[in-house]
């Protein structure tokens, strides 16, 4: 079945969130790191501070202070201190974000969605972003759809609408979700990604085929 969708304004906070994907902002090529490189070689913090909240920037100001000392002992104390540097910084980045520190990720390792994201802001031009999420809504709902259509709505037989339930209630909460993606920042300047991601992984969660029915919330 053939569909055709408006263009729909998502944030890519959903795609993006702890609970759904690694963001790349703990990869050693990730943006973080990459401020943290050039700011321990000029001695300017300013670019790195953007990545912190303000409760944060005292400790970063005292470790990047550390790191630019204990580099000048040669060079495996620079590697140490960079590396150690890198890790503190991601950390509180992270926890600014609501999110765990795991360590920091080898390069390379980026997300789908945030490599897209990447290459449009580096040519300025949003339609990458566009059509990548054109194609994500568009075949996440069409295959939802046929597995809603080939079951039929509760009647006398119990079984058949227990199938029904089974694909109604997570296509339900996976519109939801993309919808709470698309609503905007909230008061933290997050684009609804708690309640988004909350929604899009129990949408991925599919009830198995004869279970009982579910309440959508």
């Amino acid at each position: 079945m053939k569909m055709k969708l408006l263009l729909l304004p998502l944030a890519l906070s959903a795609l993006l969130s702890p609970a759904l994907a690694r963001a790349h902002c703990d990869t050693l090529d990730g943006p973080v790191v990459v401020a943290a490189r050039s700011a321990l070689e000029s001695g300017q913090l300013n670019t790195v501070l953007a990545w912190v909240p303000a409760s944060g920037e005292a400790e970063i100001r005292e470790a990047f202070a550390k790191a630019r000392a204990a580099r000048k002992s040669g060079k495996e104390a620079r590697e140490v201190a960079d590396r150690w540097f890198f890790e503190t910084l991601v950390r509180v980045h992270r926890a600014s974000e609501g999110a765990p520190y795991t360590g920091l990720k080898p390069a390379g390792e980026v997300e789908p969605a945030v490599a897209v994201v990447d290459q449009a802001i580096a040519k300025g031009d949003p339609r990458a972003i566009d059509a990548f999420l054109r194609d994500a809504v568009h075949g996440g709902l069409e295959a939802r759809w046929r597995k809603l259509a080939a079951e039929k709505p509760p009647a006398n037989d119990v079984a058949a609408g227990r199938r029904w339930v089974a694909a109604y209630v997570p296509f339900v909460h996976w519109v939801e979700g993309v919808n709470k993606a698309a609503a905007g920042p909230d008061a933290h300047g997050h684009a609804g990604a708690a309640e988004a991601a909350g929604a899009a992984e129990h949408a991925q969660r599919e009830p198995a085929r004869g279970a009982g029915p579910q309440h959508v919330h």
